[in-house]
């Protein structure tokens, strides 16, 4: 004979029902915030990556063009100075198409601007399109400031880095920013933590620092005047 089953037998209680909500929300709770710093850490780690490509295709460029950069060579000889004199940070690393080959490296994986747009192909034939190629076309596509100055000759010249910058707490406008020594200049909140950043050095490396260690760069340049051409 068969007997009865309770409804205790086939399902949970109240006190059970809540003391699995609360291992689940323990569970969560220690988990998601490992999970968003784990994000971060590999965005910051993508950022760094970019960097170094973008630095690399600067010196490539340079071993074919006489050592000098996009920015020292005229337009007319396949350089990018009128270009760069005018504010146009993406033709900069237009010239460098072949060197880049992909204009995916120029968007930082935590830039924050809604504004821009991360392009997947240089050719300025192509037209956006659902899952299409995105043209790189303007600044909107770059998330990363060209240091005019940069020459490999100088090894420790500022090359490029987030352009996420602040000065005297404001966002720094696109076109040039000229930086000395003491200038009150940082990154924002909008990409990586704790106001951090990363800078392209011409002698190929890159670095991760903060406010205090971004003076001590400007320091070691050992020019007057750093000018930051800012997308």
């Amino acid at each position: 004979m068969k007997t009865k089953r309770t409804n205790r037998e086939i399902g949970f209680t109240i006190v059970e029902l809540i003391v699995v909500i609360m291992v689940v929300a323990v569970l969560a709770a220690l988990v998601v915030p490992q999970i968003a710093r784990r994000q971060r850490r590999d965005s910051r780690i993508g950022c760094t990556n970019n960097l170094k490509q973008v630095s690399l295709a600067f010196r490539l460029w340079a071993g074919d063009n006489a050592d000098k950069m996009p920015m020292q060579v005229s337009v007319t000889n396949g350089g990018a100075m009128e270009w760069m004199e005018a504010g146009n940070v993406w033709k900069i690393f237009l010239v460098m198409s072949n060197e880049l080959s992909t204009p995916k490296i120029l968007f930082c994986p935590q830039d924050g601007n809604p504004n821009r747009i991360q392009a997947t192909a240089f050719d300025l034939t192509a037209q956006p399109a659902y899952s299409g190629p995105v043209p790189f076309t303007n600044d909107n596509n770059v998330s990363y400031f060209v240091g005019v100055e940069a020459d490999e000759v100088y090894p420790t010249r500022i090359l490029a880095g987030d352009s996420n910058l602040e000065m005297n707490q404001k966002t720094v406008a696109h076109g040039f920013l000229n930086l000395w020594t003491n200038s009150p200049v940082r990154w924002d909140k909008t990409r990586h933590e704790k106001q951090c950043g990363n800078i392209a050095l011409a002698d190929g490396s890159v670095q991760n620092c903060t406010k205090a260690q971004l003076q001590k760069l400007l320091a070691e340049t050992l020019i007057q005047t750093n000018r930051l051409l800012i997308p």
